[in-house]
């Protein structure tokens, strides 16, 4: 996992996994354990530290609930349930 404070140029020109979340948010602990368990290597914009983080997870996901994950193939998930967690990253080989 790698803390993001400079976002890339855009969004969606990462070819890494970026998770949008915050230490208080119970669905953002499970999607980030996750993430850790199944080490998958992703960027994570924690929203009490990066200023424009929460601005940025709403550009991408036009909601306001956490965790906004985006995907290198530009597509994202909020909120998501770990079986559909695991299995978008499946898809993308991201695990096996």
């Amino acid at each position: 996992m790698t803390d993001l404070a400079t976002p890339p140029a855009t969004e969606t020109d990462t070819k890494r996994i970026t998770m949008f979340g915050a230490e208080w948010c119970g669905d953002c602990r499970r999607s980030k354990k996750l993430l850790d368990t199944l080490q998958v290597d992703y960027d994570y914009v924690d929203l009490l530290l990066v200023e424009d983080g929460a601005d940025r997870a709403h550009v991408i996901s036009g909601r306001t609930q956490i965790p906004v994950i985006l995907f290198p193939d530009g597509t994202h998930v909020v909120e998501p349930s770990d079986s559909t967690l695991h299995a978008k990253l499946t898809e993308l080989g991201s695990i096996r």
